[in-house]
This record gives structure tokens, C-alpha cells and sequence, in this order.
């Protein structure tokens, strides 16, 4: 119960990656606020962690809905310690047939929503020389791969802003860090594997080989393992690891 007394917020938390983490804040001992633009499926996440866990309806991508949000969380639970920024969404296309509609909404959940969140949370950690920012990046964020020019382009902006936050409020007692998980067992890759069919003509199961042929292990990561790499970065034993991208995909990704 090392994170007892403090409050987290977690975007994107209605489902996969970040319901997981939210589940494990709050076992960790976190009061926990679970944002994403579907009541439903926050309002489930909360209610199944309880304890207090708030359930807050966000679009990342629009200001003045994270300045609510951040105003929901404080008045529910408390000065915010701990923000996961995991809300994202994925694309692909050939890079001449990327729309701009398309190239612009990457970048507008993936980067300009972590760029937001951060911006309104972080003054207050800054403040009380304590805090945990946490940005769910991508394998993407750090290599190049062919039809997602758009979605590498926004994890690579996250990777950037992780880097340069870290360097600002390394002297305030915050860190701020990136997981890059490769391909999660997660809705996002159902989708994923309808685009290769659809694309290819493929059926589901030759579709997804072709994504487990990319990691040596021959699986998906789970969810559960995403999150015990956010929830080991906010503990206080990990102080000293800041401005970096934890990569979690099997193998694939080698330095």
C-alpha cells in the first residue's frame, strides 16, 4: 500500500491499459479518478475499484474539459499526486493517402491531450515538491513503421514532452516518464487486426500472426503487465528514474 494518501488520475481509464492501472493505484493504496469521454465505462471501472474512486467524463483533447476534469478530481478526492496519461487512439494509412482530419486527431488525443493534462496538473505538484506523471507512449514513439505515420508522429511528440518535463521539474521533487508498450491485448489491437483484415483480406487469425511475428515471444503483452510499470514509476523508490521511456514489448524493440 505504498501510494496511501495519494490521489491519481488516470485518462483513458474507461477500458484496457487504463482501467488496469487504475485498478492497481487503487491497489496500491491511491485514491483514484478514472477519466475518459464514456460515463459508462468509467462509472463501471470506478464503481468496481471503490473506495472513494471518482468516475470524471473528459475529452483530453479539449481544454476546457481538463480544466473541469482537474477541478472534479481536486474537489472529490484531493490535490492530484499522480497523473497517467493514457487516453489515445490509433490510425493507419499509407502516408500519401493520410487525411488531415486523420493526421490531425492523432495528434490531437495522443499529444495535445497529454500536453494538456500535464499543463494543468503539474503546477500543483510543482508546488507541494512532489509528483508522478506517467505518459502511455508506444513502441511507436521511439521507431519508424510503414502506414502509421500519423500515430508514430504523435508518440514520438509524447516521448518529446516527456523528456523536456522531466528536465523542467527534476529540482521540484516530480518525475515524469513514458512506458512504450508494443502491441497490448486491448481493444485498440482488435482494431488493429480488423484494419490488416480489412486491408488485406486476411481472416482473423492470420491477421493477428502478423502482429505476433513482430515480438520474439509470439504473444500480446497484457494489460496487467503495462501497469505494473506505470505503478512501479510512481512509488517513491522510483525518484530517481525520470525522463524515461520504459519499453515493454517482448523483445521486439532491442537498444
Amino acid at each position: 500500500m505504498e501510494l496511501v494518501g495519494k490521489c491519481a488520475v488516470v485518462t483513458g481509464g474507461g477500458r484496457g491499459i487504463g482501467a488496469e492501472c487504475a485498478r492497481g493505484l487503487a491497489a496500491a493504496g491511491a485514491k483514484v479518478a478514472v477519466c475518459a469521454r464514456t460515463a459508462e465505462q468509467v462509472s463501471a471501472v470506478a464503481e468496481e475499484i471503490g473506495n472513494g474512486a471518482a468516475a470524471i467524463v473528459c475529452d483530453v483533447g479539449d481544454p476546457d474539459s481538463v480544466a473541469a476534469m482537474a477541478e472534479s478530481a481536486e474537489r472529490l478526492l484531493g490535490p492530484v499526486d499522480i497523473l497517467v496519461n493514457n487516453a489515445g487512439a490509433s490510425h493507419s494509412a499509407p502516408l500519401v493517402k493520410e487525411t488531415l482530419r486523420d493526421w490531425s486527431r492523432m495528434l490531437a488525443v495522443n499529444a495535445t491531450g497529454t500536453f494538456l493534462c500535464m499543463r494543468e496538473l503539474m503546477p500543483a505538484m510543482i508546488a507541494r515538491k512532489w509528483g508522478r506523471v506517467v505518459n502511455v507512449a508506444s513502441v511507436s514513439g521511439l521507431h519508424g513503421a510503414r502506414y502509421v505515420a500519423s500515430y508514430t508522429a504523435a508518440k514520438h511528440a509524447v516521448i518529446g514532452l516527456t523528456r523536456c518535463a522531466a528536465a523542467e521539474v527534476a529540482a521540484h521533487g516530480v518525475t515524469v516518464n513514458a512506458v512504450c508498450p508494443g502491441y497490448v491485448d486491448t481493444p485498440m489491437t482488435v482494431d488493429s487486426v480488423a484494419r490488416i483484415m480489412e486491408k488485406t483480406g486476411l481472416g482473423r487469425d492470420e491477421a493477428l500472426e502478423a502482429i505476433l511475428k513482430t515480438t520474439p515471444q509470439h504473444r500480446l503483452i497484457t494489460p496487467e503487465e503495462v501497469a505494473a510499470a506505470v505503478i512501479r514509476l510512481c512509488g517513491e523508490d522510483a525518484r530517481g528514474i525520470n525522463g524515461q521511456s520504459i519499453v515493454i514489448d517482448g523483445g521486439a524493440l532491442l537498444a
